[in-house]
C-alpha cells in the first residue's frame, strides 16, 4: 500500500523520529504539534540527526534534502485531512490520545486510516472513539525510530483485515521488521522491559548495588547493550511511569506497582536527558 501523505500527530521525542523515518520514504509529511516551538526543535533535531548520518556516509546529500522537503511542520489541525494515513504519537495519557482521535475523526476523510504509536494502551478501547474503528490500528515503533529495526504491530477487536495488511505493508516499506501483538496491555516489548527497569529501580532503592553497578551487571551478566536505568534515562523516567502505571491498572496485579522511587525523580522533574538528570548527569561533556 503506498500512502502519499502520511501525518504524524506529536513532535515529540516518537513523533519527530517517526517523522524523519517515514519522510524517507514517503513524499508527503505532515507534522502537527500545539505548539510552533515544539515543531521548531523536532526539525532541528531531525536536521541534525541527518547531518549526522551524512557525515557517517550513511545517508547522500540528496537523500538528506529530500527527507527535509518532505516534512511539513504545521500547528493547524485541517493541514491533516488530506493524509492517508495519521499516527497518533502523544504523552502516554489515554485522554490525549482520546481527545486527538475524537478531533482527527470530525475532521478526515471516512478512509483515512488511524494508527496509535501508545506503547502500552489498549488499542480496542482507543478506536472505540472513532467512527470507523475497523480502520484503526496500534503501531508501536521503538525508539529511536529511524535506527531501531522492530516496529508492533497491534489489532485492536474490530481492525479489519484490510486495515492490517495496509499497516504491514507500510511498515514494510519503511525497512521495518514487523511483529504482531494480541492487544493487551504493555504489548510485547514493554510488557517485559519496563517491568524489568522498575526492579533495576527497586534494586537501587534497596541500595542493592549503585545504579552503576546494577547497569554494569546487566551488561556483563545478560548481555545488555545497555543497563535498564541507563535505558530508562533514555526513553524518559516519565514514560517508564505512565507505562508502569497502565500496567497496574489494567492488570491490577501488584507485580507492576511502580517503584515509589520512580515517581519521585519524575515529580523533581528528573526524567532522564531529556531534563539532563535521572539516574545519571548529563552534561554538556555528556558524561554521567
Amino acid at each position: 500500500m503506498d500512502f502519499n501523505a502520511v501525518g504524524i500527530v506529536g513532535a515529540g521525542q516518537m513523533g519527530r523520529g517517526i517523522a524523519q523515518l517515514v519522510a524517507n520514504t514517503v513524499p508527503h509529511v505532515v507534522l502537527y504539534d500545539l505548539e510552533y516551538s515544539i515543531l521548531e526543535k523536532a526539525l532541528e533535531q531531525i536536521t541534525r540527526n541527518l547531518n549526522k548520518a551524512v557525515k557517517r556516509e550513511k545517508l547522500t546529500e540528496w537523500v538528506r534534502e529530500k527527507t527535509l522537503k518532505s516534512i511539513k511542520i504545521t500547528t493547524k489541525f485541517e493541514e491533516l485531512i488530506h493524509c492517508d494515513l495519521i499516527i497518533e504519537a502523544v504523552p502516554e495519557k489515554e485522554e490525549i490520545k482520546i481527545d486527538i482521535f475524537e478531533g482527527l475523526d470530525e475532521f478526515c476523510h471516512h478512509d483515512t486510516l488511524f494508527a496509535s504509536n501508545t506503547s502500552s494502551l489498549p488499542i480496542t478501547r482507543l478506536a472505540s472513539t472513532v467512527t470507523h474503528p475497523e480502520r484503526f490500528i496500534g503501531l508501536h515503533f521503538m525508539n529511536p525510530a529511524p535506527l531501531m529495526p522492530l516496529v508492533e504491530i497491534v489489532r485492536g477487536w474490530q481492525t479489519s483485515d484490510e486495515t492490517f495488511d495496509k499497516a504491514k505493508q507500510f511498515v514494510e516499506r519503511l525497512g521495518k521488521q514487523v511483529i504482531v501483538s494480541k492487544d493487551y496491555p504493555g504489548f510485547i516489548v514493554n510488557r517485559i522491559l519496563v517491568p524489568m527497569i522498575n526492579e533495576a529501580v527497586f534494586a537501587l532503592t534497596e541500595g542493592v548495588a549503585t545504579a552503576k553497578e546494577i547497569d554494569s551487571a546487566m551488561r556483563l551478566g545478560a548481555g545488555h547493550p545497555m543497563g535498564p536505568l541507563e535505558l530508562a534515562d533514555m526513553i524518559g523516567l516519565d514514560v517508564c511511569l505512565d507505562v508502569m502505571e497502565i500496567l497496574y491498572t489494567e492488570f491490577s496485579d501488584s507485580k507492576y506497582r511502580p517503584a515509589p522511587l520512580l515517581r519521585k525523580y519524575v515529580e523533581a522533574d528528573w526524567l532522564g536527558k531529556k531534563t539532563g538528570k535521572g539516574f545519571y548527569e548529563y552534561g554538556q561533556n555528556k558524561s554521567k
